[in-house]
């Protein structure tokens, strides 16, 4: 077996809208830590990933993040309430649901349609 001696792993996800996608991020919380005109990375609790100006609409749709969170509850009225200030238009939230895997889950769409998962793990 080849030993990488991997120290990170990062995934990349598209925007269609870099700037508006960037300021969604900023306002979930995430750190911005570096940006340019096409590529911008980001941090949330020790955790990496980058935001691209890129977007084909079937990947965008089919792209996920999984963030273990601590209020899923919380998380979704916050959300709810950024949602509806109309900064981000194309954002939408739902309410959360028990998933059989063993947490209460809010799902949200970024503006591209990328589905971040905040979970909150049952005993959490």
């Amino acid at each position: 077996m080849i030993d990488l001696k991997a120290g990170d792993l990062r995934t990349f996800i598209p925007s269609q809208d870099f700037a508006l996608s960037k300021d969604f991020y900023s306002a979930l919380g995430c750190d911005l830590e570096w940006s340019d005109d096409n590529l911008a990375l980001f941090n949330l609790a020790g955790s990496r990933f980058y935001l691209q100006r890129y977007y084909i609409k079937e990947w965008a749709e089919n792209s996920m993040l999984h963030i273990s969170v601590q209020d899923a509850v919380g998380c979704h009225a916050d959300i709810t309430e950024l949602i509806e200030s109309g900064r981000f238009p194309s954002a939408r939230v739902a309410p959360p649901k028990h998933e059989p895997y063993g947490a209460l889950v809010t799902y949200v769409w970024d503006p591209a349609g990328v589905l971040l998962h905040l979970a909150q793990w049952d005993g959490s």
